[in-house]
């Protein structure tokens, strides 16, 4: 349970326009939608799709790492993944299963099936959409796995895209798709309450100090 209190304390400490832009952000964030990337080997797409997640405001992003286990190229997330909860899995069993108890739909995103095209994906469904390593693409477990088989329409010779350029197409058009039907794909309020705890925590350098004096205060 969020002391309601204590998050309104801890906001004094924010610029006014820092504070704006938490509530400004929060507003449209959404957890209806979530991203997994698979044993992505290039350090830099994975922190570019983390990039994208924010910018279109999808809060969580799934990595796993059964193969390959690198930290996040902080420069090229350029601070995203401050603003987006990271999930880490050590095999894509765990992660599958973890999403479907969560109510996620599986969606595999390749340009070798005729299921889905982009532009007739239903986007009242909540999804996870996964995209797999730079040359073999997703593994056979996520195509078994998988509801859904969506593809991104190409014209041109090339028949696939870089994973971090197809993140931030797809997640540019569901979402922009999500906000026009009447839905709820908003974060709860709880959860709301929660990221600006967290966001505070990330933002205020005194934090534990600050903490530290409102309880012994507050204990009074």
């Amino acid at each position: 349970m969020i002391d309601i209190k204590l998050l309104e304390h801890l906001e004094t400490f924010l610029t006014e326009h820092r504070l704006e832009r938490f509530h400004n952000v929060i507003d449209k964030r959404t957890k209806f939608f979530t991203v997994a990337t698979e044993d992505v080997y290039q350090l830099h797409n994975t922190s570019a799709v983390i990039r994208s997640c924010d910018v279109f405001g999808i809060q969580e992003v799934n990595i796993v790492e059964e193969t390959n286990t690198k930290r996040i190229d902080r420069e090229i997330a350029m601070g995203a993944q401050k603003w987006v909860d990271l999930n880490r899995y050590q095999s894509i069993k765990s992660c599958i299963k973890d999403l479907k108890s969560k109510g996620y739909q599986i969606v595999a995103t390749t340009p070798h099936t005729d299921d889905c095209d982009l532009h007739d994906f239903d986007v009242t469904k909540k999804s996870c959409f996964f995209f797999g390593r730079e040359t073999e693409g997703l593994s056979e477990e996520v195509l078994k796995e998988a509801d859904v088989f969506m593809k991104i329409p190409m014209v041109g010779f090339t028949e696939s895209l870089n994973i971090s350029v197809s993140a931030a197409i797809i997640l540019q058009h569901v979402t922009t798709k999500l906000k026009k039907i009447d839905i709820q794909w908003q974060l709860t309020e709880n959860e709301k309450l929660e990221k600006r705890l967290d966001w505070c925590k990330k933002t205020i350098k005194s934090y534990a100090d600050i903490i530290e004096r409102y309880y012994e205060i507050n204990k009074k």
